[in-house]
């Protein structure tokens, strides 16, 4: 059972079913150029910036990139319990492969990466993650190329619904891996993508998803799907 906080919240549903699961918080864009400002004027301060490090539990000081665990944790700031059980709901139907921290890491990579990493890396490395479940590996991989591609250029500014839509191509590669997106599968993807991307017009995001649906009835995904798994061969990657 995957825990995100260490006080899991009991919630029943389904009948006479309970789960033990604790409440998933949504992905905040930091919109404020003020507080932005700041925040990398501390950070750049060798004392002040070290102290604030420790206390942010959220990470992001100085332009710092967030880690998967500190994203987690900014996911934990508006979720609600209903937005938490369509994560549950999600794993149940697609098992091992659409696990919370699965569906995670696609929307992290989406929100963090876009821009950063190429939309190619991306899907090799969910669909790698669909057969090792190594998300350690992936995360550090990721993470690496960030902080390199970082080092060679300003990342550019892409636009919020395009991350949602990029996150919605993660996780069908990873949790779907070809298969058809039902009206329930629909029904969550919604709601997980609503609390996870707050910023973006839940009506944008029901288009998104319908659309990606047609596509995959129509069998115009599956040129993608069989990219990502043909290339997703787990290889050493140099993190330095």
């Amino acid at each position: 059972m995957v825990k995100f906080q260490n006080t899991p919240n009991f919630i029943s549903f389904k009948g006479n079913k309970r789960y033990n699961f604790s409440i998933i918080r949504a992905y905040i864009e930091n919109t404020n150029p003020i507080a932005t400002f700041a925040n990398k004027v501390i950070g750049s301060l060798p004392v002040v910036g070290l102290i604030a490090r420790i206390v942010n539990d959220e990470g992001g000081v100085a332009g710092d990139i967030i880690d998967f665990a500190e994203f987690r944790r900014r996911v934990g700031n508006k979720c609600s319990v209903n937005d938490s059980r369509a994560f549950y709901e999600f794993q149940e139907r697609r098992g091992k492969a659409g696990e919370p921290l699965h569906v995670l890491l696609c929307c992290w990579l989406a929100a963090l990466g876009a821009g950063l990493l190429k939309s190619e890396e991306i899907l090799e490395g969910v669909a790698r993650l669909r057969l090792s479940n190594d998300i350690e590996f992936e995360e550090q991989t990721f993470i690496a190329k960030m902080r390199r591609a970082k080092m060679n250029a300003m990342a550019p500014r892409i636009p919020m619904e395009l991350r949602v839509e990029k996150a919605l191509d993660a996780i069908y590669v990873c949790c779907f891996g070809g298969d058809s997106i039902e009206e329930d599968d629909e029904r969550l993807l919604i709601t997980m993508l609503s609390a996870v991307f707050p910023t973006v017009q839940r009506p944008e995001i029901e288009r998104m998803i319908k659309d990606k649906a047609k596509k995959v009835a129509e069998g115009i995904e599956m040129g993608n799907i069989l990219w990502s798994l043909s290339h997703c061969q787990k290889k050493p990657y140099n993190y330095r």
